[in-house]
């Protein structure tokens, strides 16, 4: 069993921090910003994020296909992650600080590219974090490096961009203070994490056509299980992250606090990172995340009780959940890291590239459905954001019931599937020994 020193977990986790400040901003504060200072229309916009959505669906299987068939003196994992960093870092300049007159085909191309380029990096990055360790909570360390820098990237795009403004389209906006910041970053904390920490060794004894390989993805039902629940609490997540503000502003009539208590919230994520790899040491992973779940289900059935004023209960719950958040992005990929030893060791192939596209294209699912899901219904009960008259009580039932209480159902759903999970610290162990006994053998008959 491996585990690589804290060093090289440092360095590993340090392009997190650019990555994860390219992303929010992506699908979150440029669209507002093409929109109100450059003019675009809200129909073109709509349509063209729409087809990155689309294109997302295509590239990620692509990416994941070619970062496990990729062979080079850096790894599989590190070149192509070295080899799209670069793109990545200049397509969000040229996004995020563009000419003044820029409209839907620049936001259409560089969109596209940015989309491409930021599942090149991300997705081998993530296989390659898989493979790392080969103890069962080693993988959670793994995990926790990670998603901490990925957290504090986040806290930055959300701070960045409106500390220094985001309200022209001409000189140094805080976009493009932004675009400067990671044109530069992400280059250089890719190469520093390519050159400080080692890819392992492939451990595929052989290679496995496209149908083949699919067949004994469909044959894995850990994963099968893993994915749904992931699928479900991603989903669940995404409906109150895509109403926050609306909550704020419109139930609670705080639009003012909007910044700080997101901002409250995600640095108690960061805070709950360790909290959760100090559990999952504990209680094991699934059942760590199952109970991190089910506080989420008590603590949001709460917050559908909430009225206008309530800011101080809010925060609570916003401190509580922002704990929580640190037990779903830590401990599902260090999970996922354990089923993949279990294809590897069935079908002979290791297949962490294709196995991390398949998550991908659930996590955009989650949030393509949710924001598909719940803006008709808000339209339906007559909630007008941002109007001068006050909000009906249906309209702000509605708002409270879809922020609130739906996310517990399919929260439910996922902790069903995961508690009785297949895949301990037992059976982990007894994956890796067999998959090194697998190896001997074939080196031996070499």
């Amino acid at each position: 069993m491996t585990r690589p020193s804290r060093v090289s977990l440092f360095f590993y986790a340090l392009p997190a921090i650019p990555l994860a400040a390219m992303a929010l901003p992506f699908y979150v504060i440029a669209p507002t910003f093409y929109a109100e200072q450059l003019g675009v229309s809200a129909a073109g916009l709509g349509v063209v994020l729409l087809l990155i959505r689309l294109f997302d669906a295509i590239s990620d299987p692509l990416v994941g296909y070619m970062a496990d068939r990729v062979s080079s003196a850096y790894g599989r994992r590190r070149a192509v992650f070295l080899a799209f960093a670069p793109a990545a870092a200049l397509a969000s300049f040229m996004l995020f600080w563009p000419p003044v007159d820029a409209g839907l085909g620049y936001l259409a191309l560089w969109g596209l590219l940015l989309s491409l380029c930021y599942t090149g990096v991300t997705l081998p990055y993530t296989a390659w974090g898989a493979e790392l360790s080969t103890e069962y909570a080693g993988r959670t360390v793994v995990s926790a490096f990670r998603e901490g820098a990925t957290l504090i990237g986040t806290l930055i795009a959300v701070v960045l961009p409106f500390v220094v403004g985001v309200d022209q389209a001409e000189g140094l906006h805080g976009l493009a203070v932004l675009a400067i910041v990671l044109a530069i970053a992400t280059p250089l904390l890719a190469g520093l994490a390519v050159w400080k920490t080692p890819e392992p060794e492939n451990l595929s004894r052989r290679s496995l056509g496209l149908w083949e390989g699919l067949q004994f993805l469909g044959a894995n039902k850990a994963f099968l299980r893993l994915i749904g629940a992931f699928f479900l609490n991603g989903f669940a997540n995404a409906i109150p992250a895509t109403l926050f503000l609306l909550f704020v502003s419109e139930r609670l009539g705080v639009a003012e606090l909007r910044g700080p208590l997101l901002l409250l919230y995600f640095l108690c994520g960061v805070i709950g990172v360790p909290l959760a790899v100090a559990t999952a040491a504990r209680f094991g992973k699934h059942r760590s995340w199952c109970g991190a779940m089910t506080l989420a289900c008590v603590i949001f059935a709460f917050s559908g009780l909430l009225q206008e004023g309530d800011v101080l209960a809010f925060a609570v719950i916003c401190t509580a959940t922002g704990l929580l958040l640190g037990f779903d992005l830590t401990l599902p990929p260090a999970i996922q890291a354990d089923v993949i030893d279990l294809d590897t060791l069935r079908s002979g192939e290791q297949r962490t590239g294709i196995y991390f596209a398949a998550w991908g294209l659930a996590t955009k699912l989650s949030l393509a459905l949710s924001a598909g899901l719940v803006f008709p219904i808000l339209e339906w009960s007559g909630l007008d954001p941002g109007s001068s008259n006050p909000q009906t009580p249906t309209a702000l039932f509605a708002l409270s019931s879809l922020y609130a209480w739906l996310p517990i159902l399919p929260k439910l759903a996922a902790i069903a599937l995961m508690w009785n999970f297949p895949i301990a610290i037992d059976d982990q162990r007894g994956l890796r020994e067999a998959l090194e006994n697998a190896r001997r053998q074939e080196n031996s008959a070499m």
